[in-house]
């Protein structure tokens, strides 16, 4: 038997709900052999109302942990939290390096505010070295605003601007996710390849558990690459995959409720 196989390349979120540990089993649940390259941990504080903690790995063990998986290759390849210039650069190093041509970049940033990013100059390091490289890019309402340097994005008017300079930057595909922040009546997120602009529509659902969908969207996206759909069918898929995700979604503690990521093949 033969699987496919896909690499995430991002954090570790020791809760279980995002990170690798979404990826992982979003893999699982696609089909799809996942190896992980993990380029921090995240910790959380029981006894600080769940504040987070971010440990960063060393930038020479995660170019080991990327070599030991791309020596075997992969069939696709996501990213997520990534932490600094460096690691970016590496990333991008190594797409080149393994001819990697179905990479999907989640542009995880950790935000202090709606305008402000912690970490501006990864903003700029993923625009110039990753989005040139990636086959699709997922970004937030806040992410995509960030990279198109736009501002806040409240409307599609807005989504449809940020993602054409978006494919302008190099991004092959954008899928921008509204969903229920957005001024609709839909949970929407925006496709566009550059040249058609197709809306991705559901009904809202009603909950707060829902820690980890963006991690899963893309994870799933990466996954149906892997299989050889197309991108627009991958953006499609993942859809239906996320939101069944999230209407299932479950309380974990007091502060966080994680989406189901087996729910799509079990209700």
């Amino acid at each position: 038997m033969t699987m496919k196989k896909a690499l995430t390349f991002a954090g570790s979120d020791s809760s279980g709900g995002a990170g690798i540990q979404a990826d992982l089993k979003t893999f699982q649940e696609n089909n799809v052999y996942g190896m992980t390259a993990l380029t921090s941990i995240v910790t959380m504080d029981p006894n600080n109302h769940w504040s987070h903690g971010v440990t960063a790995i060393d930038t020479g063990i995660v170019e080991n942990q990327l070599n030991t998986i791309l020596s075997v290759g992969v069939d696709a390849m996501k990213s997520g939290m990534l932490g600094s210039v460096d690691i970016i650069e590496l990333g991008a190093r190594k797409i080149d390096e393994f001819n990697i041509d179905k990479y999907v970049l989640d542009p995880v940033m950790v935000c202090k505010g709606e305008d402000e990013v912690l970490q501006p100059e990864n903003t700029v390091a993923m625009r110039e070295f990753l989005l040139p490289r990636s086959i699709i890019a997922t970004p937030n309402l806040f992410e995509a605003g960030q990279l198109a340097k736009t501002g806040p994005i409240k409307t599609m008017v807005g989504m449809k601007e940020a993602a054409k300079i978006i494919v302008e930057l190099g991004a092959k595909n954008v899928v921008i996710k509204g969903g229920t922040a957005l001024e609709h009546e839909k949970a929407v997120d925006l496709f566009y390849d550059g040249n058609e602009f197709v809306l991705l529509e559901n009904d809202k659902i009603d909950t707060t558990y829902n820690h980890g969908a963006g991690c899963t969207f893309a994870a799933a996206i990466t996954s149906n690459l892997a299989h050889g759909k197309s991108v627009r069918e991958s953006v499609e898929a993942a859809k239906a995959f996320v939101s069944k995700a999230i209407e299932h979604g479950w309380k974990l503690n007091e502060y966080v409720g994680p989406v189901m990521h087996g729910a799509y093949n079990r209700f």
